[in-house]
């Protein structure tokens, strides 16, 4: 496993990380959750993705009893505040200094922990003022109760804002930002993100590096009974797997097979070439896909220059 700065910060993670969105509480059994948890770790990964929405809380449960019997300083994790989790009460929504203070705490409990390594905003709240968020992250920081915090599909707008207000009232700035980052969505990284990133050491951890398992190539014939867009609640996904986004994947597929790799392994070296990627979430239900997951920097050395001409023809 290899590790990597949080941008500027000190602090350092995998560059693959295993989150819990959709699989715990949900998709995989608590037995299934831990085993992947305590194999991931076993083979190098110490940043866990996780946040409140996640199955309604459960997500951070089975994260908090898989870590339990792991030391707490060899792991990183992270949780997300905005949308509702539990008690749908007009206040239980947002980023309002009561919504997040009363969100980490059962975060706090849920998950079994003192603190909290990273932080996310996980959506900008148009009613709550910027100012509000960053005084509110900023007492959470000096607390102790979180240690870092960032943002999840920030604008460039609004993520500008929040940096400039801290800096200029001597707070803490959000260090991260949590983007969708695929081969599917490349625009807002690459084009606008990355710069900002890079001028202001702002660290990325990048989510749906597989499109949601589209770009495994596991729907190249079809929706398989068991998989995750034949679950009733995920019907959106069939969405995302047109004939035309399968035809790229069966492409990317062939420029996989030349180089070794699986189409999954080629999509996520494709995203860990980035410098500015400090960490890929993946998912996973199986150890099988997380130990192919988490060989794929294996491949980045084999990404030359005709390599991702090749891809950025396909995509």
């Amino acid at each position: 496993m290899h590790y990597r700065r949080l941008g500027k910060l000190g602090i350092k993670v995998s560059e693959i990380s295993l989150g819990a969105w959709v699989t715990f509480g949900n998709q995989i059994d608590e037995k299934t959750a831990v085993k992947l948890v305590h194999a991931a770790y076993d083979q190098g990964v110490n940043y866990f993705d996780n946040a409140d929405v996640y199955a309604k809380g459960q997500a951070e449960v089975v994260l908090g009893r898989a870590i339990a019997d792991i030391p707490r300083e060899n792991v990183v994790l992270s949780s997300k505040v905005f949308f509702p989790a539990a008690d749908d009460n007009v206040n239980a929504r947002g980023l309002s200094r009561k919504h997040i203070t009363e969100a980490l705490h059962a975060s706090l409990k849920r998950l079994q922990v003192n603190y909290i390594d990273i932080y996310f905003c996980h959506r900008h709240d148009p009613d709550t003022t910027v100012q509000e968020v960053v005084q509110t992250m900023d007492m959470l920081v000096r607390q102790g109760k979180i240690l870092y915090w960032g943002t999840s599909q920030w604008s460039i707008f609004h993520l500008m804002r929040a940096i400039a207000f801290a800096k200029q009232n001597g707070l803490i700035p959000p260090m991260v930002e949590q983007p969708k980052y695929n081969l599917f969505h490349r625009s807002y990284v690459e084009n606008e993100l990355a710069q900002l990133a890079s001028e202001y050491g702002i660290g990325l951890t990048t989510y749906s590096p597989l499109n949601s398992g589209v770009l495994t190539g596991k729907y190249n014939n079809g929706i398989p009974q068991d998989s995750r867009a034949a679950m009733k609640d995920m019907g959106w996904m069939q969405n995302r797997i047109t004939p035309e986004a399968v035809d790229k994947v069966k492409k990317l597929g062939a420029i996989a097979q030349e180089i070794g790799a699986t189409t999954a392994q080629l999509s996520l070296a494709w995203l860990l070439r980035r410098s500015e990627v400090s960490s890929v979430i993946t998912g996973a239900t199986r150890p099988e896909q997380l130990d192919e997951n988490l060989a794929a920097s294996d491949f980045i050395d084999m990404l030359t220059d005709d390599v991702l001409d090749n891809i950025d023809s396909i995509f």
